[in-house]
């Protein structure tokens, strides 16, 4: 049988498999009395369901309503997540109401409490409310220290007002003589790296010591992540002998920055021997770590190599992301090695992570077309079985099909 007629063949037997089930014709009812219609428009008024504009509000009242309870204003985490749903739907106005509604409480003097009321505003990127409640605060009689000061600060990040960061340390460190620590500084620092904006990070880095605060492991890590991703690599190594010199011991977060540098570099060789440091220095290398690797190879077209450093992801019970497959696929598809395009694929759906689907099709095509049918048949079962994919896998066709 020619894999024409073969593909035609699976394709028949797919599409009968996807067909909806046998309609019956029913006889066609009797007319409904006026009673009956009366009856049937208010059941069906009274199951109309409510829009996500009412489902919304409901909610709004309902949590305003329950914060009433000192022990239900303490589930941080709830709050947290009904915001991020509220922002997600561009619904501030709701937002507002929610927070407003929490200052009428005795907590409000409690700076720990307006702290994360002023983080509520800046993680649904209201940083104006955020600045707001924040110069309210003596008002609401909650006296103001670094803390709410940091807080105000990671609004702007979370916020991505990133430019309004050093305009917020330089002016409220004088304003409300508020001594600036090195969280502070690391937030701002973190904001510069943000705007690709290094020579002031560095600035605000000097400016540290300078005031008598010592720079610490997250300091250096987030001028070390931001250099060497950006392929300033000299800066970063710079970075890394200072951290050296200063007694702080890197991390895994250090060491995947150095190691996604060297790879930027092309130095993978040195990137190899930094993973076996690593491991004399009994850190752990994470998924980060070996997707690094990966990579690399990958970019160089060297399958093999990739390969092996999957493998060894494996072997130290490190579990792929979906970083890894998609640095992969690509290129065992390109060099035809579909027998281990099937097994990361399966893997992938294991671990439910998000893979590119054209690359997954172009899996299934490969099976096809070097006739291992029966392996394509049963992954595209697998795929569209457990829904998957946002869209079911199609079998490929042949110029006569077309």
């Amino acid at each position: 049988m020619s894999s024409s007629s073969l593909c035609r063949r699976l394709h028949g037997l797919f599409n009968h498999s996807r067909s909806s089930a046998p309609r019956f014709n029913k006889p066609n009812p009797s007319p409904p009395s006026s009673a009956t219609k009366k009856s049937t428009t208010d059941s069906a008024s009274a199951a109309t369901p409510l829009t996500t504009e009412q489902r919304l509000q409901k909610l709004v009242k309902n949590i305003i309503k329950r914060s009433e309870s000192h022990r239900f204003r303490r589930r941080h985490g709830f709050y947290h997540s009904i915001v991020c749903r509220l922002a997600a739907h561009n619904k501030y106005s709701m937002i507002e109401e929610i927070i407003e509604a929490q200052k009428k409480y005795e907590d409000i003097k409690d700076e720990g409490f307006a702290m994360r009321l002023i983080m509520l505003y800046g993680k649904a990127g209201m940083f104006s409310y955020a600045r707001k409640l924040f110069d309210e605060l003596p008002e609401l009689n909650c006296e103001r220290t670094v803390k709410s000061f940091n807080a105000l600060l990671a609004s702007c990040v979370n916020s991505k007002e990133y430019d309004q960061a050093e305009t917020i340390f330089r002016e409220v460190t004088q304003e409300v003589s508020i001594e600036a620590n090195v969280i502070s500084y690391n937030i701002v620092i973190n904001a510069c790296c943000k705007m690709d904006a290094f020579d002031k990070a560095i600035l605000f880095f000097n400016a540290t010591e300078k005031d008598g605060i010592e720079p610490n492991l997250i300091t250096f890590n987030t001028l070390l992540t931001a250099f060497y991703r950006k392929g300033q690599f000299l800066d970063g190594e710079s970075m890394w002998a200072m951290m050296g010199n200063k007694n702080i011991a890197p991390d895994i977060i250090s060491y995947n920055a150095r190691l996604q540098g060297m790879v930027l570099e092309k130095r993978i060789q040195e990137g190899i021997e930094l993973l076996a440091e690593m491991e004399e220095k009994k850190i752990k290398p994470d998924v980060y770590s070996y997707n690094a690797l990966i990579k690399g190879f990958c970019e160089d077209g060297d399958l093999e190599e990739a390969k092996k450093w999957y493998n060894k992801l494996k072997e130290n019970e490190v579990t792929p992301n979906g970083s890894t497959c998609r640095a992969l696929l690509p290129l065992l598809c390109e060099q035809g090695d579909f027998d281990f395009g099937l097994q990361l694929c399966k893997e992938a759906i294991d671990n439910r992570l998000v893979i590119n689907v054209v690359e997954v099709q172009r899996v299934v095509d490969g099976l096809v077309e070097v006739s291992k049918v029966e392996e394509a048949k049963d992954f595209v079962e697998l795929c569209n079985s457990n829904n998957y994919l946002n869209f079911k896998l199609e079998w490929p066709q042949t110029s006569t099909e077309r």
